[in-house]
C-alpha cells in the first residue's frame, strides 16, 4: 500500500510542478493563449484533486498507529493544492492588457479613479475567497480528525469487547475449577472418613481378639 501512495506523490509533485509554471506565464499570455493556458490549468488541477482523493484513500487504509505520518503529509499536500488555485485565481486578473481593457472599456472613457476602486474590490474579495478557502481546509482537518479519532474510538470498544469476552471466559473457568476443586474435597473428606472408620474397626477387632485370648488363657489356667 504505501509504494502505491508514494507514487500518487510522485506524480503528483509532477503535476504541481508543472502547474506552478503555467500559472506564472498566464499573466503575461495574449488573450487566445491565455484563454487555452487557463483551461489545460483547470484540467490539471482536476487531476491534482483526483490524485489527493487516491492518497486519501490509501492513507484511510493504513492502520490507525501507523497513520500519523500520512496524515501529516496530507495535510501539506491539501495546503499546497489551496494555495495552487489561490494562486491561478489571481493569475487570471492579474492586471494583463485584457483586464484593462475589461475595466477601462473600448472607448477608455473610464476613470482612473473607478479602476482602482475596482481593483481595491478585486482584492478585497481576492481576501475573502482566501479567508473562506482557509475555513474550508480548518472544516476538512477537523472533519479528518473527527472521523480519525472515531475509528480509535470504534477500534478501543471493539478491544474492551474482546477482552471482555476474555474476562468473562475466564471466571466461567475459574468457577468450573471450583466447582471441580470442591468435588475433590467433598471426595477426599469421604475417603478419610472411611479410613478413619476402617481404622477404628481395625482397633476394635484387636482388642476383641485380644481379650478372647486373654480369656482362653484364663480357662485354660483353671482347669488345671
Amino acid at each position: 500500500m504505501s509504494s502505491d501512495f508514494e507514487g500518487y506523490e510522485q506524480d503528483f509533485a509532477v503535476l504541481t510542478a508543472e502547474i506552478t509554471g503555467k500559472i506564472a506565464r498566464v499573466p503575461r499570455l495574449p488573450p487566445d493563449e491565455k484563454k487555452q493556458m487557463v483551461a489545460n490549468v483547470e484540467k490539471q488541477l482536476e487531476e491534482a484533486k483526483e490524485l489527493l482523493e487516491q492518497m486519501d484513500l490509501e492513507v484511510r487504509e493504513i492502520p490507525p498507529q501507523s497513520r500519523g505520518m500520512y496524515n501529516n503529509r496530507m495535510r501539506s499536500y491539501k495546503q499546497e493544492m489551496g494555495k495552487l488555485e489561490t494562486d491561478f485565481k489571481r493569475s487570471r486578473i492579474a492586471y494583463s492588457d485584457e483586464v484593462r481593457n475589461e475595466l477601462l472599456g473600448d472607448d477608455g472613457n473610464s476613470s482612473e479613479n473607478q479602476l482602482i476602486k475596482l481593483r481595491e474590490e478585486r482584492a478585497h474579495l481576492l481576501d475573502n475567497t482566501e479567508r473562506l478557502e482557509r475555513s474550508s481546509r480548518r472544516l476538512e482537518a477537523g472533519y479528518q480528525i473527527a472521523v480519525e479519532t472515531e475509528q480509535i474510538g470504534q477500534e478501543m470498544l471493539e478491544n474492551l469487547s474482546h477482552d471482555r469476552e476474555k474476562i468473562q471466559r475466564a471466571r466461567e473457568r475459574l468457577r468450573e475449577t471450583d466447582a471441580n476443586l470442591g468435588k475433590s474435597s467433598r471426595i477426599l473428606t469421604g475417603m478419610l472418613r472411611r479410613i478413619i472408620q476402617n481404622r477404628i474397626l481395625l482397633v476394635i477387632l484387636g482388642i476383641i481378639v485380644v481379650i478372647t485370648i486373654l480369656m482362653a488363657i484364663t480357662f485354660s489356667v483353671r482347669r488345671h
